[in-house]
């Protein structure tokens, strides 16, 4: 196990050490980096959290955990790189993505933002001050005076690849990944690593610039990757950007990005769904993926395993085939800490209740893994769980979670301590409530977060009824490679293109940027829990959410349905 200096660790350790001081700002919720803060200014954009307006640049972050997209790591990397980076970020729980991203900003580029993790008493002394200073290992208020552990390696049990990874024998690249590796492990207290079959990487998205040069870097050391890895959808088509008008200088970029990752190795499939590709993980297959509703349901539907994995630690996995044996990579590690009991009978849900109770789920279950009871009498489709695990990864940090009836490992008993909550159908329209921001004139269909299955894609087509898209109204779909494919070997493409619609591969709504997102558009509306929730931190709009029947609707009418489903 790792060591702690001066056997302090009853207050807390400490992953980066570094001298400073500041204001504390104690955010009551997690937040997600990465669709929650302005990487240009350090200010939180999350509307749905407690502190939005806030701004985290040189201010001490203290929040349980972090949350919601595993792209926050590169988020804090370039807050870093333009020296607007909190300047320290303090935990009471277990947290990866952050913890990564300030470790890529020390060891490759030399800035430094101590993060550390103290226990619930020392948590809740040191959030009733105003201001901190951080030296060394020791934390100090005008009341407190913590000396932290220290985390280090030296215990940790490593194989022969292992020491000779770290003695360089595999290039520069590979040492510093497995260097960050192991640190990662003994900040998650586990003393050995594990074998990783297959690779996903997610960090591809030109959200900011740090994206762009951590990669570059990467592949300039020479790094390639050891397993099978796919790559995350891009910030562009990456065949066919020019002749949509993208800004010359932010096409290159972005198809640089992409291009460093698959010189690396990195297979150029271009989806934030990898489940959808032929040959998905199979169940207690132990892979190493990053995107957090890629994660959520690998784990929870196919019974894959894998951790939450934060942007750049996704590429060190794929270098090495190793990740820290934590978490639910164990037997343990996938047992329910939390019960979420649904208390709504009679109902015929659709498509939208199932985005909805993935929302609600994380919200009650911000950081623990929750076991739904109540929903064995429901029959959701392969799409419907898509759309839950994509929809709990924004308010939860939990990497799974379990539904009763239709997970492969539900049945497994919740802990003892496990606390329960229901949801009722109040609970499920006050989410209703929060997830419709945007008015009744609809400029904007968003379809494909994550990307849109073949299933999804042939609704749509039949929804139609061979009518248009109304003239002041643009529905995009956004679709993997290997789902396009299929389309147009169906004629579907063809047909939907008739009625006026878009499809277009390798870019999802979390990268999408104008003018391919319309410029003109005031309100959106989606059949995405994921993008209602992040549509107005990254777009400026906000968004209304749907079924895919009425987002359809809306397409051919331009209006949006303003009244509750008709399952309330």
């Amino acid at each position: 196990m790792a060591s702690f200096q001066n056997n302090r660790e009853s207050e807390g350790k400490i992953l980066v050490q570094e001298s400073t001081s500041g204001e504390i700002l104690l955010c009551p919720d997690g937040l997600s980096f990465w669709g929650g803060i302005d990487p240009d200014t350090g200010t939180i954009i999350d509307i749905h959290h407690p502190c939005y307006q806030k701004n985290v640049s040189k201010k001490i972050l203290m929040m349980p955990s972090s949350r919601g997209s595993c792209s926050g790591s590169g988020v804090l990397l370039e807050l870093c790189l333009k020296n607007i980076a909190p300047a320290a970020i303090i935990f009471h729980e277990t947290e990866e993505i952050l913890s990564l991203g300030a470790l890529v900003a020390e060891r490759i580029f030399d800035k430094p933002i101590p993060v550390i993790k103290l226990n619930e008493k020392y948590y809740q002394l040191l959030a009733q001050s105003n201001w901190a200073t951080i030296h060394g290992n020791r934390i100090k208020t005008d009341s407190i005076d913590y000396e932290l552990g220290v985390i280090r390696t030296e215990h940790l049990v490593l194989s022969e690849y292992d020491k000779d990874t770290l003695d360089g024998q595999y290039g520069d690249a590979a040492k510093t990944a497995m260097e960050i590796i192991c640190l990662m492990a003994a900040a998650n207290d586990t003393s050995t690593l594990i074998d990783i079959q297959r690779g996903h990487i997610d960090g591809c998205i030109l959200a900011h610039s740090a994206n762009l040069i951590f990669a570059e870097k990467l592949a300039e050391l020479g790094a390639q990757v050891r397993i099978p890895t796919t790559i995350n959808a891009i910030s562009v088509d990456r065949e066919n950007w020019l002749s949509q008008n993208i800004p010359t200088n932010f096409g290159d970029q972005a198809s640089r990005l992409a291009d460093a990752y698959v010189r690396m190795g990195a297979r150029p499939v271009f989806t934030c769904a990898p489940y959808l590709l032929e040959n998905q993980p199979k169940f207690g297959e132990i892979i190493g993926w990053s995107e957090s509703n890629a994660v959520i349901y690998a784990n929870s539907v196919l019974g894959a395993r894998t951790l939450k994995h934060p942007d750049y630690l996704d590429l060190f996995i794929a270098m090495t085939g190793r990740a820290p044996k934590s978490g639910v990579y164990l037997d343990d590690g996938r047992i329910a800490q939390t019960i979420i009991s649904v208390e709504i009978r009679n109902i015929e849900p659709d498509d939208l209740f199932w985005s909805i109770i993935g929302w609600v789920a994380g919200k009650l279950s911000p950081n623990n893994i929750p076991l739904i009871i109540g929903l064995e009498h429901l029959k959701p489709e392969t799409d419907d769980l898509k759309a839950l695990c994509a929809a709990f990864g924004t308010t939860s940090g939990a990497p799974m979670l379990h539904i009763s009836g239709h997970t492969p490992e539900a049945h497994l008993p919740p802990a003892s301590t496990a606390k329960s909550y229901f949801i009722d159908r109040d609970t499920l329209k006050q989410a209703w409530e929060a997830l419709n921001k945007g008015e009744k004139l609809i400029d904007l269909v968003a379809i494909g977060s994550p990307h849109a299955s073949f299933d999804e894609v042939k609704k749509i087509e039949g929804y139609f009824l061979n009518r248009k898209c109304h003239p002041k109204t643009t529905m995009i779909i956004t679709v993997g490679r290997q789902t396009l494919w299929r389309l147009k070997q169906e004629g579907i493409y063809q047909r939907i293109l008739e009625f006026n619609a878009q499809i277009i591969p390798d870019i999802c709504w979390c990268s999408i940027t104008e003018p391919v997102f319309p410029p003109h558009t005031r309100n959106i509306i989606t059949n995405s829990g994921k993008y209602a929730h992040y549509a107005y931190g990254l777009s400026g709009r906000h968004a209304r959410l749907s079924s895919l029947q009425d987002c359809v609707e809306a397409a051919i009418t331009g209006l949006a349905p303003l009244s509750l489903p008709n399952w309330f």
